[in-house]
């Protein structure tokens, strides 16, 4: 510690190429860590999927619909506790680019399978008790300004028309992971007042007792429904989330090479940074190793000042980040959970503290090895 004051002052003494060196760390780590908070949004229903549940849609595609009458027949299947189903609704709220999630959902069943989001009970009854109750996340209610009572309309465009629902719950997720931004209200609202449909739900979600037997069951149910009119396609919820995930792309094999190129160029500047440094002071290095200044407090100190611009640099850009990741999703819904964690911190901080190593290396090496009469003969 007795030589930082002069590891200081010597980051003083270039104060525009220390900052410019600080702040080009700071954005490559902010863009970093965003890149990392996007992917982590675009694949959290993967990581927050139940290992006890399976997702149960029609053999063709998920938007084909399944019968109500399959949820009996997936109950009687082994190892299956419960069995639910849920309907993609499509509507817009004011404008199209308000986008959240909205499902009509089997009021009976829904809330035992999802134990993850959590509803007051007097909320859930009150939702329970009103034919047009619709239950909406914590996220997507503070969006809106919207409050228990409340009547919204939403224009429907699967399902045509003017829909209202009233706001009877809101629930929020035990995890800062959990998706908050969902709508969802009463199935038998949605089938007694669409024109076309009724009688049919989306897919199915199953419970199960054993997520040991989660291949078991799915090879049961779908050959339940085999050579039906309505063939199934059943796979874990982690398989069924990564699969809306891989059709936007191999969003963590980007990040990842986004994050190589960050890394090589981080080691450009600031070991460009440095080497200039140690090259403009080559004859003050000279002049401390005359007083005594060992071989090894000279690489110290180097490589400390490397060190330090690649931290001071790299706690900026990844303050910026969290800042910006604290006023919520950007993208209006597309990305219902934009959250940057402390994972994802430490990793962008470790990244920087690698640079500042491997970058001073070089140059803390190179006076390290500066023999005394070669660095004063540039006196």
């Amino acid at each position: 510690m007795k030589f930082l004051p002069f590891i200081l002052r010597n980051l003083k003494r270039k104060k525009t190429r220390t900052i410019l060196t600080v702040g080009s760390i700071a954005v490559a780590l902010f863009l970093f860590d965003l890149l990392v908070t996007i992917e982590t949004g675009l694949s959290a229903g993967v990581e927050v999927a139940g290992a006890d549940r399976l997702v149960v849609r029609n053999r063709i595609s998920l938007i084909q619909p399944l019968p109500l009458s399959y949820q009996q027949r997936l109950r009687q299947i082994a190892h299956v506790g419960e069995a639910t189903h849920a309907s993609w609704f499509g509507g817009i709220y004011q404008d199209e680019r308000n986008f959240f999630p909205q499902f009509a959902i089997d009021t009976e069943t829904y809330r035992n399978v999802f134990s993850e989001f959590v509803i007051p009970d007097d909320q859930w009854q009150a939702f329970l008790g009103d034919r047009e109750g619709a239950v909406v996340g914590r996220g997507t209610a503070e969006k809106y300004g919207w409050e228990l009572g409340d009547r919204v309309p939403i224009r429907g465009t699967i399902f045509q028309g003017a829909w209202e629902f009233n706001i009877r719950a809101i629930y929020e997720g035990k995890t800062a992971e959990a998706d908050e931004t969902q709508f969802w209200f009463h199935w038998e609202f949605l089938d007694e007042r669409r024109s076309w449909g009724k009688g049919i739900v989306g897919w199915y979600t199953v419970k199960i007792d054993d997520p040991d037997a989660a291949v078991e069951v799915a090879s049961a149910i779908d050959e339940r429904f085999a050579n039906s009119a309505w063939e199934t396609s059943t796979e874990t919820e982690k398989a069924f989330a990564a699969g809306f995930a891989k059709q936007i792309g191999n969003i963590r094999l980007i990040v990842l090479s986004i994050g190589a190129v960050v890394l090589f160029t981080l080691l450009l500047v600031t070991g460009s940074a440095m080497s200039t440094a140690v090259r403009e002071r080559i004859p003050e290095i000279g002049v401390l190793k005359t007083l005594g200044f060992g071989d090894g407090i000279v690489l110290g100190m180097v490589l400390t000042e490397s060190i330090l611009i690649a931290l001071v640099g790299g706690i900026f850009g990844i303050g910026l980040a969290k800042l910006f990741t604290m006023g919520g999703d950007p993208t209006g819904g597309m990305l219902p959970i934009f959250y940057l964690g402390f994972d994802e911190m430490a990793l962008g901080l470790a990244l920087a503290l690698l640079v500042g190593v491997v970058a001073g290396a070089i140059p803390a090496i190179t006076a390290m090895r500066l023999k005394i009469v070669d660095a004063l003969r540039r006196v």
